[in-house]
């Protein structure tokens, strides 16, 4: 699975920016796609994730109600709204794929990753 990211840039504090994550090869076996971020000196933290069927979502508490993730499966995308953003989301933010391969006595699963895009929010 091979993730492309796009969309980060620079906006002022209460703006929005979309994000877009477009996957490629093993389509097929994406159950999960999900976007996370990370500051440095930090470690990458979960923003948001969505089932690929029945698109169930979570979402991290600091971004409940101002962001929002989508997915469209025939295009085989998947977005991140946000809405009313703050000084404290600016990070690179990392698309992430969970593939699922059939495996005994357990299926094997294995994350794969987009090159991140920056989001900056200026105060």
């Amino acid at each position: 699975v091979q993730l492309q990211a796009s969309g980060g840039g620079l906006v002022q504090a209460g703006g929005s920016l979309r994000l877009s994550c477009a996957a490629s090869g093993s389509i097929f076996s994406i159950i999960a796609m999900s976007w996370y971020r990370q500051t440095p000196g930090k470690q990458r933290e979960l923003v948001a994730a969505i089932t690929t069927s029945g698109g169930s979502t979570n979402y991290a508490d600091s971004v409940k109600g101002r962001f929002t993730i989508s997915r469209d499966n025939a295009k085989n995308m998947v977005y991140l709204q946000m809405n009313s953003l703050k000084p404290e989301d600016t990070a690179v933010y990392y698309c992430n794929a969970r593939s699922e391969t059939t495996g005994w006595p357990f299926n094997v699963h294995k994350d794969n990753w987009g090159q991140g895009t920056l989001v900056t929010v200026s105060s």
